[in-house]
Parts: C-alpha cells; sequence; structure tokens
C-alpha cells in the first residue's frame, strides 16, 4: 500500500540489504502517499461480512482503513519487509492480520471477495501473468483494485537510472537498475476484459505535490524509489549514489521554492 505501499524486492542482483525498506523514510509523505489510496478505494464497492486481502500492506495503517471502509468480516494484510510488518502489528485489531509473503508467489487456497493492493505491483514483473494469477484469487463476484506509481518518465527516476548505468554502480547492480514492470492504462482495460472482468475501470490520474524545495523531492523517492537501491548496494556504496543522485538530480531540474512535484497513478478496478 502507499502509506504503506511494499511489494517484494526484485530478484536481481545482490540483495545485500535483504530488506532496504525504511519505515520512516516512507513515512514522511504519509499523508500526500495516502491520496491515490483514497481514491482507489472509492472506487471499490463495499463487502459487509466478507474477506479482502491487502498485498503490499507496509505498515499496515491503511489496511486497517481499508477493512473498515468496505466492512470486511476479515482482511489479511501481505507484505515482504520484516520492517514494515513489525510497524504493522500495532495495526493489528479484531478481523485484521498480516502475513509474511511475496505478491510474486501468491496463491492463496480460498478466493478472497476482495484483492486489493496500494503501489505494490509494479515490483512484480509480467503483468499480463500476474493478473492472471491474481484473478484466481478473487471469488466469483468479487473485486481486483490495484494502484501503481507510473513516473519512470520523471527525471527522479531518469537521474537513478542515470547514476545506476555509472561504474562503480553498474557492476554492483550487475546492469539491472530500477524495475520497469507497469503498463500503460489501456494495456490493463484490454488485460482485464480478457480475464472476464464485467466493467474493468482504469484511470491515469496526475497528482502534485508542493515541495518545500527540489531536495524534497530526494526526501519523497528515498521513502519509495530509491529503497531498492537500498536494497541493492552496501551501506557505503549507497550513500555514494545517493550524493551522485542529489547533485543530478539538481541539474536536472530548477531550483523553484516551492517545487511542485507531479506523480502518474495508474487505478484499476474490475468486477469478476
Amino acid at each position: 500500500m502507499d502509506g504503506t505501499s511494499l511489494g517484494p524486492l526484485p530478484r536481481e542482483g545482490p540483495l545485500l540489504n535483504p530488506d532496504g525498506w525504511d519505515p520512516e523514510a516512507y513515512a514522511r509523505f504519509a499523508a500526500e502517499r495516502r491520496r491515490p489510496f483514497e481514491d482507489l478505494l472509492a472506487l471499490v464497492a463495499p463487502i459487509a461480512g466478507r474477506r479482502a486481502v491487502d498485498l503490499g500492506c507496509g505498515p499496515g495503517t491503511l489496511t486497517r482503513v481499508l477493512h473498515e471502509k468496505t466492512m470486511a468480516r476479515e482482511t489479511l494484510g501481505i507484505d515482504s519487509s520484516p520492517a514494515m510488518l513489525a510497524k504493522a502489528a500495532a495495526q493489528s485489531v479484531a478481523g485484521v492480520r498480516f502475513e509474511r509473503g511475496d505478491i510474486a508467489e501468491f496463491a492463496p487456497p480460498e478466493p478472497f471477495d476482495l484483492v486489493f493492493s496500494n503501489a505494490a505491483l509494479h515490483w512484480v514483473p509480467d503483468h499480463a501473468a500476474l493478473l492472471a494469477r491474481l484473478t484466481r484469487a478473487v471469488a466469483p463476484g468479487g473485486q481486483l483494485a490495484f494502484q501503481v506509481p507510473d513516473n519512470f518518465d520523471h527525471p527522479s527516476h531518469r537521474t537513478a537510472e542515470a547514476v545506476a548505468a555509472r561504474e562503480p554502480f553498474r557492476s554492483a547492480l550487475m546492469g539491472s537498475a530500477h524495475s520497469h514492470n507497469v503498463l500503460a492504462p489501456e494495456a490493463y482495460a484490454a488485460i482485464l476484459d480478457h480475464l472476464g472482468y464485467s466493467d474493468p475501470l482504469v484511470r491515469l490520474q496526475i497528482y502534485g505535490q508542493r515541495l518545500p524545495s527540489r531536495e524534497g523531492i530526494v526526501a519523497w523517492v528515498e521513502g519509495s524509489l530509491l529503497s531498492e537501491y537500498r536494497a541493492r548496494l552496501p551501506a557505503e556504496l549507497y550513500e555514494r549514489f545517493l550524493a551522485q543522485y542529489r547533485e543530478a538530480l539538481f541539474a536536472a531540474v530548477p531550483d523553484e521554492r516551492p517545487y511542485f512535484f507531479t506523480y502518474r497513478r495508474v487505478l484499476a478496478r474490475a468486477r469478476r
């Protein structure tokens, strides 16, 4: 979830830090990251007395909101990060529980009435196959709802890829930079239709956030995008990566105060 948002880390490269997620860095913009979650949740019909799963639940704050707003009987939050799940323990109330798991391997023995994921599926490759597998986890008449970041063309992302292509980072990352798994909105609509959903709804939404300065971009991505590099680089090398990232980023974006930071999200909801 965003405000939670944590899917499995990519498998390419040496996971020298097996987690990479920093809950405190992620929480710096909790309110801002919550906006796409609220918009996605507004597309979901209540499932009173039934079961939901939140894939990539992070620290669990929004999992609990999901549980309450959908009036579910039971909501399961799944995340791959022990650090995030440690935070999520505080959100365990009647009907809400959390488990460690990998979205890339999610195949529950019984389907759910709502399969929900907020800013986590982008960590998993092959979304056509992923959505087909997740569909098997949706009960007849149930819903699939997800949103994924689509900011790969923003300087915040392009700069990270450019720095990752430099040495010694390229060798340490084994030549693999940030994962690109997100499809065009039209592709998601076609996939959901092909999978037999009755009313697939997919939209691209642009959000904007006024940051005090462009330095805020770095603080923002340290809680999301850069977690992948933090996981895959030794601590000393990651600090060098971060310093070069900041320098290159500031050469690419204007020194505006405030700085208007835009981020794109693809939101999708469908009923089986």
